[in-house]
């Protein structure tokens, strides 16, 4: 395996998993201006996947059916685990995404979140053999996949799958020593193998763009007119062997954001870097939960409780004591029922989550927060 992606200047990537939205759709034409942006900068890289709602067609709307092909490359993802799931109905979602996307070819095709509970079904489906195959047909450009566990699996798939041309981390400064996610030494990992990454998650789901008040005072003290978010996203930039860094973008105001500081990107300095290393100790110190708002979770639940945004209410008051806006925005969340306390421990929650959280023992603490009598 080699590493013949990388950069001297990483790239931005367009991540199209929290596209924004006009009521229950998704808002297509604030997403076409923000790829219009996105192309005009010279940024190139998209990334979607099967399973997020609506993104492979937005990505066909938006994108797809504006530029011409070559001018932009397209990454997606097969997800095996899904409930219910069988072999035919995994590999048939390959053209379903061609379909959905009409991109003809995947630049970057990725086997989806693969983790201690689920890597063996790609194994049992046949999953790597059939991408192989679809590479040989010209239909895959690169293989890949992403990770959500510890060094010592992502160690064994790469020795195991010397196909693989890449992979997608979640990497940012709030995981990089974070037990349950280890960034650094899954970085370290692919480093040793020689192989490419791209970065999902730089920015914690969005909640290093809003991180606690100490660490907003640290990075505001260095430099008043940069962004929280600009922060996180320059630190896993600056990292060797980087293809590109994701960044879920929700709104045109993201994305001009972005695009300031990473159109003519600049290395973390020493001083900057510094400052990262003081954010990380303050971190490591807060007991806010540390959900991404990915959504995995809630798919499935029996109670269809809205369990990241109950969570998202819960670190308003843990992370910066802020309790009337939690209580207001766990009303919020739990306005159409789906209360913590109606949770039945059946952890289905739990097997699917990417940041392998307690979700059973937070909602507990989440009904005693916000139910008490």
């Amino acid at each position: 395996m080699s590493d013949y992606f990388g950069k001297d200047v990483p790239k931005l990537g367009f991540g199209l998993m929290r596209l924004p939205r006009k009521g229950l759709v998704t808002d297509i034409e604030q997403v076409k201006k923000m790829v219009d942006l996105f192309m005009g900068a010279g940024f190139t890289y998209f990334d979607t996947a099967y399973v997020y709602p609506g993104s492979e067609a937005a990505t066909k709307k938006a994108l797809v059916d504006r530029y011409p092909r070559d001018s932009f490359t397209l990454a997606t993802k097969l997800n095996a685990f899904i409930p219910g799931m069988t072999e035919r109905m995994a590999k048939k979602q390959f053209s379903t995404s061609l379909q959905r996307t009409g991109a003809g070819y995947f630049d970057f095709y990725l086997l989806h979140a693969l983790m201690e509970n689920n890597y063996k079904k790609y194994e049992k489906f046949h999953i790597w053999e059939f991408a192989r195959e679809q590479k040989a047909k010209g239909l895959i450009k690169h293989i890949g996949f992403s990770f959500h566990a510890g060094p010592d699996l992502l160690d064994k798939l790469l020795n195991e799958h010397p196909e693989v041309d890449f992979i997608q981390l979640q990497i940012n400064y709030a995981d990089w020593e974070n037990p349950s996610v280890t960034s650094r030494a899954n970085y370290e990992v692919a480093r040793r193998h020689g192989v490419s990454i791209t970065v999902m998650e730089p920015v914690k789901g969005g909640n290093l763009a809003n991180p606690p008040e100490e660490v907003k005072k640290l990075f505001k003290d260095y430099h008043p007119d940069m962004s929280y978010a600009s922060w996180a996203i320059r630190f896993v930039a600056s990292l060797d062997g980087i293809i590109t860094v994701l960044s879920g973008m929700s709104n045109i105001a993201q994305m001009e954001d972005n695009l300031s500081y990473m159109k003519d990107f600049k290395p973390l300095n020493e001083e900057e870097q510094k400052i990262i290393q003081e954010a990380q100790r303050i971190i490591g110190n807060s007991s806010t939960i540390a959900c991404t708002s990915c959504h995995y979770c809630t798919e499935g639940c029996p109670k269809q409780i809205h369990i990241p945004d109950i969570f998202a209410a819960m670190n308003k008051q843990l992370g910066n004591g802020q309790m009337a806006e939690a209580e207001a925005a766990y009303k919020a969340a739990t306005a159409e029922g789906g209360l913590a306390s109606a949770c039945i421990t059946c952890r289905q929650c739990e097997r699917a989550c990417p940041q392998h959280l307690p979700i059973t023992r937070h909602l507990a603490q989440a009904a005693e927060m916000f139910e008490k009598a």
